[in-house]
């Protein structure tokens, strides 16, 4: 290698190697170009693997480009760090072209190294992924909540003299990203296919947490949360009804949630509440009807008056008339409502005094940490107020500590839930591996 060209690598590989440190931007294709000309007319190939991250583009919007500067340079260090042992001396790693949300790794090897394109790309992609699932949500923290989903693509190129390097780069660049999208769309048809799978065996299962009244400490009710499959990236809640909204599931992971919150109830606990996690769209539901439902609570030993529906703030408050015909309907059954995750959302006070739950259930958010925090309390004596207005029992969420329930007792909320009581388990043994119960 020429002077120029070890002087121009080794310039940026030290920039790179600030990165990883400082997780700074890194430099961009077009600021490296003179030194990937070089290196592609001394190798006479060029094998680019280019990293798509779209949220990239939603950090921005929503923390402003110095957050997503951060959250680029921390993901070109792991990426660096994945390619420790796989990323020669005149390798790089740089972001894509200005105004993409990329990082391209160039890999530039000789034109009869045809071993190494067929195989260590791929497997440095294949490493990737792997580390993306272990490192990836502390990579994108605070500004993302879990690992955001990437889109690799590979390309290589050979060194044609009749064109300039910069017109084979943008063709390198353009044949990577359409096989980044092709093996995102292939990605994406196998998880649907495997997700809808999962519905049709019915493998979603129901824990139950205790509802602790705050002054007798005796068990009031149990709410029924779901599980996917045991040992998979589907088995919390958060992630089975993520995945059902990308692929416009979600009303049938909710009857299956449903279904199974019944069914795992059938050694139910006598004189305690079932809590029952609900969509609006519930009422849809052919399995939801109340001669069904009547005869499915009979078969757990259940009486509509044993059964409170719970309906999330921002879900009641943007379906309200379908809410308004949901509770009507099943309250002169005698089923009961809650209102989940009260704090967390922007309904204002009247919108709840107008749906009227019998229960308000308090976001964690708003109970972690209660007892040291006087803010918190104003905002629970305020809710409180609200619900002995129209005779609903507030609950707070979340409890970790006893000196939290004890500050709810304090000021007068009456029940609480929180792993303090225990971490949500079974009523009894499940039958089959990861369905119903």
């Amino acid at each position: 290698m020429c002077q120029y060209m070890k002087a121009a690598v080794q310039k940026e590989r030290g920039t790179h190697l600030a990165s990883d440190i400082s997780t700074a931007r890194p430099a961009s294709v077009g600021e490296v170009a003179s030194t990937i000309g070089a290196l592609f007319d001394e190798k006479g190939a060029l094998g680019l693997m280019l990293v798509d991250v779209p949220a990239l583009a939603d950090i921005e919007r929503r923390h402003g480009t110095e957050a997503r500067s951060q959250v680029l340079g921390s993901l070109t260090a792991l990426i660096r760090d994945v390619g420790r042992e796989r990323l020669a001396e005149h390798d790089l790693v740089v972001s894509g072209e200005v105004g993409r949300s990329e990082v391209a790794v160039l890999f530039f090897r000789e034109s009869r190294s045809a071993a190494f394109y067929r195989t260590e790309m791929p497997s440095f992609v294949q490493a990737l992924y792997r580390e993306m699932e272990q490192r990836g949500a502390r990579t994108f923290y605070p500004y993302l909540r879990g690992t955001p989903t990437l889109q690799v693509g590979t390309s290589v190129m050979l060194r044609n003299p009749k064109f300039a390097v910069e017109t084979q780069l943008r063709e390198l660049l353009d044949d990577a990203r359409e096989d980044g999208d092709l093996h995102r769309r292939t990605r994406q048809r196998k998880r649907r296919r495997k997700f809808t799978e999962m519905i049709l065996d019915q493998k979603v299962f129901s824990v139950y947490e205790p509802i602790v009244d705050v002054h007798s400490r005796t068990v009031f009710g149990y709410e029924a949360l779901a599980r996917g499959p045991e040992g998979t990236e589907l088995y919390s809640p958060g992630a089975l009804f993520a995945a059902a909204e990308e692929y416009d599931l979600v009303y049938a992971l909710d009857c299956l949630c449903r279904a199974s919150g019944l069914e795992g109830a059938i050694e139910f606990p006598a004189g305690t509440k079932l809590f029952l996690n609900i969509l609006p769209t519930s009422i849809h539901d052919p399995n939801f009807q109340t001669d069904r439902l009547i005869r499915t609570l009979e078969r757990s030993r259940l009486s509509p008056s044993d059964v409170v529906f719970e309906i999330s703030e921002q879900e009641s408050i943007d379906n309200l008339a379908v809410f308004r015909e949901l509770s009507d309907q099943y309250r002169r059954l005698g089923f009961q409502f809650a209102l989940d995750d009260t704090g967390s959302g922007y309904a204002g006070l009247e919108e709840l005094l107008e749906l009227q739950p019998e229960f308000i259930k308090i976001d964690r958010s708003m109970v972690s940490g209660v007892d040291q925090d006087p803010a918190r309390q104003n905002v629970l004596l305020a809710l409180l107020s609200v619900a002995e207005k129209t005779g609903a029992r507030v609950i707070g969420e979340g409890l970790d500590r006893l000196e939290e329930l004890e500050m709810l007792g304090e000021l007068g909320i009456h029940f609480g839930q929180g792993w303090l009581f225990g971490h949500p388990t079974p009523l009894r043994a499940r039958v089959s591996d990861g369905g119903g119960s």
